[in-house]
């Protein structure tokens, strides 16, 4: 195994590893918790070898609204076809953060990729908190943020290209609301991140509604700078795995004409802490 870092603060591709082997399984798992992302090259898997490979981490945790890949309930179908224009998961966001006990991470299986395109962005949160200033890391550390599903996989979205498709599903099961600190400590490393996104957090509480919007606006303004970030351009066959406690995602949506198609697992987490 060939671990290779993707930038001088997240991320790292691995070459020559094979998930199947459980004999690797501690190395992968500690680059997993030092990187927070890690990309494991050219794995030739069948969907048991990817469930196996996932449970060696933790319980599955089972996606309510994407669509299932046949026969697999536990891993999600992430599929854009070559006539849709509409990605699942282009806005920056931190999985299942509207659960009361956030997902530890997910791990997604490149099937088939476009030519060109369809790379995936990450953030490191704990480096976005330790650039702030020391006033507003005293002023965050003790504020607590609301997340819910509703918005996002609810009623509202029943009109979206995605749901239309059949690529998200059981909007009446967005039902989700989660309070969680706004800072934590993160549960494998002890080092402290933030912790909100804009797709899932809906506000802080105890804030007037414009001083909540303030405050988020500028902490994803701030989390959005490239120095936070790391880039994985994928090839068929490659797994990506994050830690959803660490990071933001996003999928860049530049493929059009081509179809992207990736199986997702989500691993079950622990509570999370200041």
């Amino acid at each position: 195994m060939d671990i290779r870092p993707l930038t001088g603060g997240l991320g790292a591709e691995i070459v020559g590893a094979d998930v199947k082997d459980g004999v690797q399984f501690a190395e992968i798992q500690a680059a997993f918790a030092k990187y927070s992302v890690i990309v494991l090259r050219g794995q030739n898997i069948a969907p048991e070898d990817h469930l196996e490979f996932a449970r060696r981490f933790g319980s599955i945790n089972v996606n309510r609204f994407f669509k299932p890949v046949d026969g697999h309930p536990e891993i999600a179908t992430v599929l854009k076809e070559k006539d849709q224009k509409e990605a699942v998961g282009e806005g920056w966001h931190t999985d299942h953060s509207y659960d009361q006990i956030p997902a530890m991470g997910s791990i997604l299986h490149a099937i088939e990729m476009p030519p060109y395109g369809g790379d995936t962005l990450f953030v490191s949160m704990g480096a976005a908190y330790e650039a702030l200033s020391d006033s507003i890391r005293r002023f965050l550390d003790g504020l607590t943020a609301m997340h819910s599903s509703r918005h996002v996989f609810g009623q509202t979205t029943l009109d979206s290209e995605a749901a239309k498709s059949g690529r998200l599903a059981n909007a009446e099961a967005a039902t989700q609301d989660a309070r969680h600190p706004v800072v934590i400590t993160h549960p494998l490393s002890g080092r402290r991140g933030l912790f909100v996104n804009p797709v899932f957090t809906t506000h802080i509480e105890g804030l007037t509604a414009d001083e909540s919007a303030a405050i988020l606006n500028m902490l994803y303004e701030h989390c959005r700078q490239p120095e936070f970030q790391a880039r994985v351009r994928w090839q068929e066959g490659d797994i990506t795995m994050w830690d959803n406690r660490a990071t933001w995602h996003k999928a860049i949506n530049d493929y059009h004409g081509f179809r992207r198609l990736m199986h997702r697992i989500t691993v079950d987490g622990v509570a999370l802490s200041r």
